[in-house]
This record gives C-alpha cells, structure tokens and sequence, in this order.
C-alpha cells in the first residue's frame, strides 16, 4: 500500500507567484509608457502634465497600473504576514486593515486621476 501525503495550506503558490510577475510587467510597461508621454511633452508643467492625464488613453493606463500595483502590494504584504505573523487572530487583523487601506488608496487615486 502506498502512502499518500497530504498537503495542507492555502495552495496560493504559482499563481500567486504570477499575478505578481505579471503586475510587474504591467507596471514596468507602464513606467516606460509615462516616461515616453513625459519626454514627448514640449514643457514640464502643471498645464501639460493635467493634459496627458486628461486624455482617456492615460487614464485607462493608470488605473490598470493602480490595480496591477494593488494586487502586487496585496500578495506581497499577505506573504509577509503569513510567513512572519504567528497567531492567526493578528494576522488576520493585518490583513483586513491592509486590505482596508489598499482598497481606500485604490478609490483616491481613481478619484484624483478622474477629477483631471
């Protein structure tokens, strides 16, 4: 007879490992779409800056690098708790107010970024 093991855990692993990776390269591309935007500009100023945010295009941009910056924090920081917070009513106590927080900046920055 054979000897099954049995794993126990949340089993997050490779696709947390991914949505990571991915929301990375979401931002990297992201970094390289501002960076370009910003030198094509003829001047740096409030006026020209509002402008490039004021287009639909950007907007969309930013707010899939808002998302994809708050899915990565999310699985970092839960890895850090899980790893490092023993007791799970602290842990989960973390969890919720940084889940809390991220959501509350997620909502600012899309309201700051569709005021323009």
């Amino acid at each position: 007879m054979t000897t099954q093991r049995i794993v126990v855990g949340a089993h997050y692993g490779l696709r947390d490992w991914m949505a990571q990776r991915i929301s990375a390269v979401i931002l990297a591309i992201y970094t390289l779409v501002l960076l370009v935007s910003l030198l094509m500009l003829p001047e740096l100023s409030y006026g020209t800056w509002a402008g490039l945010f004021a287009s639909a295009w950007m907007k969309v941009a930013t707010v899939l690098a808002i998302l994809a910056l708050i899915y990565h924090v999310w699985i970092g920081v839960r890895d850090i708790y899980m790893d490092y917070i023993k007791p799970t009513s602290i842990r989960l106590i973390l969890q919720v107010a940084t889940i809390v927080a991220l959501l509350g900046y997620a909502a600012w920055a899309v309201i700051i970024l569709w005021r323009v």
